[in-house]
């Protein structure tokens, strides 16, 4: 059995938070994984309010002492809802600064199996605008890339039990229902490499 430990680097929908069987998605696909007899080593890397830039910044770091180079070395990327985020009258970044860390990210990653997780949606209708104008800039840009794109906002924004999920978290973050369902929504799509049946 080959060595695969995976980095999962991002923002706090990476880290599981609000989900109170602390398992978040990341830790149910990993979970998945292993009742398939694949024992993959994770590596939650998530951090709460990490924009892209954030990331970005630490993603070298973050991995590099994860991923030797004898082992089946592979990253998972999501964020994005921290990016859209409107404060002091404007979004933390601008879509042109978060596609410019997405290819830097896309840059360094390409040395590994790599693939994005787009940014879920919010109960706020405004703020999902803007989710999914940079989720579709984030799809675009990793398909011209070659990069598997794993989209959770167009299956999870009209999803009525996803959106009661959040709503019983703070708004943003779902409770552990509803990172069963993200974890649902990316193990299932054909990018996700320990699909059930594969």
């Amino acid at each position: 059995m080959s060595d695969i430990r995976i980095c999962f680097v991002g923002d706090s929908f990476v880290n599981g938070t609000g989900d109170e069987s602390a398992l978040g998605w990341v830790g149910r696909l990993c979970r998945a994984a292993h009742a398939q007899g694949v024992p993959v080593t994770g590596y939650n890397l998530g951090i709460r309010r990490d924009t892209s830039r954030d990331v970005c910044r630490r993603l070298e770091a973050e991995c590099l002492p994860r991923q030797p180079s004898d082992c089946d070395g592979r990253i998972v990327l999501s964020c994005g809802v921290n990016d859209t985020t409107w404060e002091a009258g404007a979004t933390r970044l601008s879509l042109d600064e978060s596609l410019t860390n997405l290819d830097e990210m896309l840059a360094f990653a390409s040395r590994y199996a790599c693939l994005f997780v787009g940014p879920p949606p919010v109960d706020d209708d405004g703020h999902n605008r803007r989710i999914a104008t940079l989720s579709d800039a984030f799809a675009d840009r990793c398909r011209k890339r070659g990069v598997v794109f794993i989209d959770l906002f167009g299956p999870l924004v009209d999803d009525a039990a996803y959106r009661r999920a959040v709503r019983a978290g703070d708004g943003a973050h779902p409770d552990s229902r509803g990172y069963a369902r993200l974890a649902e929504v990316i193990g299932s799509d054909a990018g996700w490499w320990f699909r059930q049946g594969r």
